[in-house]
């Protein structure tokens, strides 16, 4: 199994928002997830399909900043990858791809945010070296 990890252009996030919305559990509307994507390409985010054999079976965003505790750094954001290709190698093709692209762009260092419930994510994060740091906190303005 060899993904393929393609940049989505902003005229290709109607493609994604399928596999966002499972990862979200349809909390928003299609067109609230678009404004808020085409948003987010103004800022320092890229989006990855990730491909087998021209299907597009999974989806992830990177952010790029500078942390003054982490230096430069890259945050992968809303990994997807649909059920059915999942304990596969993927996520580790994946993360390969990530770290690369992350210390061609200058990053230092990667951090990540996931959901409390998703403990086997948590399970292989911690395998690929990541650390607890903290708790991420979110209100409601």
């Amino acid at each position: 199994m060899n993904p393929a990890f393609n940049k989505i252009l902003k005229e290709q996030i109607p493609q994604i928002l399928p596999l966002v919305q499972r990862l979200m559990e349809n909390q928003f509307s299609d067109e609230i997830l678009q404004e808020r994507f085409e948003e987010m390409f103004t800022q320092n985010y890229e989006c990855f399909g990730i491909y087998l054999e021209e299907k597009l079976v999974g989806v992830f965003g990177m952010w790029f900043m500078t942390r003054h505790y982490a230096g430069r750094s890259c945050e992968p954001d809303h990994i997807y990858i649909d059920e059915a290709y999942r304990s596969k190698g993927m996520g580790k093709k994946l993360f390969e791809f990530i770290y690369a692209y992350a210390r061609e762009k200058g990053c230092e260092t990667s951090e990540l945010n996931s959901y409390v419930h998703n403990f086997r994510s948590h399970k292989f994060y911690l395998n690929e070296d990541y650390v607890i740091k903290g708790y991420h906190f979110l209100k409601k303005l």
